[in-house]
């Protein structure tokens, strides 16, 4: 018989890794961002096409792969956090019985949220230079080249809003774990694979 979860009373199987709603919507979207690495693709393949086939290259088509691979990776931060799929050590959270695991999600949870408020400070100061001159105005930060594509400002402004999308996932993450009881139906002493 499938075992059943408290909250949303259906197979616990057929619940996904997201915890909350917004990691729901933050994983579809994800989804969609993911798109972004196949049109990089796709017009550094038409560039070499032009640059080889007919000698005439273009001047955007570089800064804009780079900006679409920037885009998609600071967008890997909140997709990740979303799935639950971060890179982590488990030697001692595997060998817990379920109430230091609580703990230790509630930890981890809290750390998190403490990084992530210190990165979307630090984002913000690096999003504010690169959007305004020294005397407080409005001007995007460009990229110097023939083309001068806002790029570099607008990058910054993505790493803002992945790393202040990550803070809300966090925040959301730690009230789930401190509402969370500790699963005492799992057996404390597990086998080691």
């Amino acid at each position: 018989m499938p075992q059943v979860s408290q909250d949303s009373r259906e197979p616990a199987e057929n619940l996904g890794p997201e915890r909350t709603a917004l990691d729901r919507l933050v994983a579809r979207g994800a989804r969609g961002a993911a798109w972004l690495v196949l049109i990089a693709m796709g017009i550094s393949v038409v560039e070499v096409f032009l640059r080889y086939g007919f000698n005439s290259p273009t001047s955007w088509v570089h800064e804009s792969v780079v900006f679409l691979v920037a885009v998609t990776f600071a967008l890997g931060g909140p997709a990740a956090m979303a799935k639950n799929a971060h890179i982590r050590v488990r030697v001692l959270y595997d060998a817990a019985g379920p109430r230091l695991k609580c703990w230790m999600d509630r930890f981890n949870d809290l750390v998190t949220l403490g990084f992530c408020l210190a990165m979307s400070y630090a984002a913000f100061h690096m999003f504010w230079r690169a959007s305004h001159n020294p005397f407080g105005e409005w001007q995007l930060e460009r990229s110097g080249t023939s083309w001068n594509p806002p790029f570099p400002a607008m990058v910054k402004g993505m790493i803002l809003f992945a790393l202040a999308l990550m803070t809300l996932q966090a925040l959301l993450h730690v009230m789930q774990s401190i509402r969370a009881r500790p699963d005492v139906s799992e057996p404390a002493d597990k086998e080691a694979h």
